[in-house]
C-alpha cells in the first residue's frame, strides 16, 4: 500500500509541474462570397473577409448561423464543435458566424485567426441583429433552402454530435 501511495504522490507531483499548453489551431478570415443569399429586408452586415454586405435574413440554406462574441466564454467553448461539424458537413451545410457587441472588426479578425475559426463571419457593428436573434449569445439557427428558420438553439452546443443530430433532423443532412 505504501508503494502505491508513494507512486501516486510522485505521479501527482510530476503532472502538477508539467507545462502542457493547449494546441492552437490557426484560423483564417474567410470570404462571404459563397454564402447563398436572396433579397432580405434586414440591415446588411459587413463581412470580415470583404465583399458585399449581407443581411442575416437573406441567407439561404441549408445553413447554420451562429451568433457569438469574442468576450463570450460559452461561445469559445462551442468553437471546436462547430469546427468539427464544418469539417464533416461543409459540402452539405454552410456555416456562417455573426460577431456581435465587438469593439472593432480588427479585434474579431485577430480572434478568428487565433481560435481556429475557418468559416465566414459577418460583423454586426451596430447591434442590428438583436431584434432578430435576441440579446444573449451564443445563438444558433438552422436555415433551410427557402430561408426558413427550422431550428433555434439558445446557448452553446455541448458536442459535435448535438449539432449533427439537429442538422440531420432539421436540414436532412446525411
Amino acid at each position: 500500500m505504501k508503494k502505491i501511495s508513494g507512486l501516486f504522490v510522485l505521479l501527482l507531483a510530476l503532472t502538477a509541474c508539467s507545462s502542457i499548453e493547449p494546441i492552437q489551431v490557426k484560423g483564417e478570415v474567410v470570404s462571404c462570397a459563397n454564402i447563398k443569399v436572396e433579397s432580405g429586408t434586414g440591415v446588411p452586415l459587413e463581412c470580415l473577409g470583404g465583399g458585399s454586405a449581407i443581411a442575416a435574413d437573406s441567407i439561404r440554406g441549408p445553413a447554420l448561423i451562429n451568433v457569438w462574441g469574442t468576450w463570450c466564454e460559452p461561445c469559445k467553448q462551442e468553437l471546436p464543435h462547430l469546427a468539427h461539424f464544418l469539417a464533416k458537413y461543409s459540402d452539405q451545410v454552410d456555416t456562417v458566424g455573426i460577431a456581435v457587441e465587438e469593439k472593432s472588426m480588427e479585434r474579431v479578425r485577430k480572434f478568428v485567426q487565433s481560435h481556429g475559426i475557418s468559416w465566414p463571419i459577418l460583423y454586426d457593428a451596430t447591434g442590428a441583429t438583436r431584434g432578430k436573434f435576441g440579446m444573449g449569445v451564443p445563438v444558433t439557427w438552422l436555415v433551410d433552402e427557402s430561408g426558413t428558420v427550422v431550428y433555434k438553439k439558445y446557448g452553446p452546443f455541448k458536442s459535435t454530435e448535438e449539432i449533427e443530430l439537429a442538422a440531420i433532423k432539421y436540414l436532412g443532412v446525411k
